[in-house]
């Protein structure tokens, strides 16, 4: 069974080409009134990578199998898919009017960096498990997952409504990271000692 947790964490990197691919495959992104192929074979990937995020956890937990790769992968993979759909969104919507969706991608990507510097940290004095997985950062990854997947739909069915609906999720989603990400520190900062310098 971990063999098909880490096959399932793997198959979501791997998903990452194919996002790529498909994106410079869209004649034109902005243009949302005429059908883009491309862009529904993006969005499935990126819902199918969702999906997996959400499967290797479950299937993690109600096996309760876990291994050290799985335990490495499973982060690493979640922050490759996402911020890589972030900078595409960034480069999706580069007029200023859209300043926000870069704002949003920026506070995100940078919590991401600061949450792995303090857990390999963590690790490194043997006190990992005291930044494990929160229940607001379980929230903030489906909410962000969903605000990823409305952004890159553009199709001429329902595509202001869903974008607007997209922003108003990446907000939501962005104000959870920072939250949890300030959890993260706390939880951090609790476990320092007074041997240990903060450089």
């Amino acid at each position: 069974m971990p063999n098909i947790i880490n096959f399932i964490t793997f198959l979501r990197i791997a998903l990452i080409p194919f996002l790529l691919l498909f994106y410079y495959l869209q004649p034109s992104y902005l243009d949302a009134n005429t059908f883009n192929w491309a862009n529904l074979l993006m969005v499935g990937v990126y819902i199918i990578a969702g999906i997996t995020d959400y499967l290797d956890g479950y299937l993690a937990r109600k096996f309760n199998m876990t291994s050290e790769l799985g335990a490495l992968l499973d982060p690493v993979a979640d922050k490759l898919i996402v911020a890589t759909a972030l900078i595409l969104l960034v480069d999706f919507y580069p007029n200023y009017n859209y300043w926000y969706i870069t704002v949003c991608s920026v506070i995100i990507i940078s919590r991401e960096i600061l949450v792995s510097a303090l857990r390999e940290w963590m690790s490194s004095i043997g006190k990992r498990s005291k930044v494990k997985v929160n229940f607001i950062g379980k929230i903030k990854a489906f909410v962000q997952i969903l605000a990823i997947i409305f952004l890159l739909y553009k199709q001429p069915f329902l595509s202001d409504f869903i974008f607007k609906t997209g922003v108003l999720l990446l907000i939501v989603a962005t104000s959870l990271t920072f939250f949890s990400g300030v959890i993260y520190l706390i939880e951090g900062i609790k476990n320092l000692t007074i041997n240990e310098k903060i450089l």
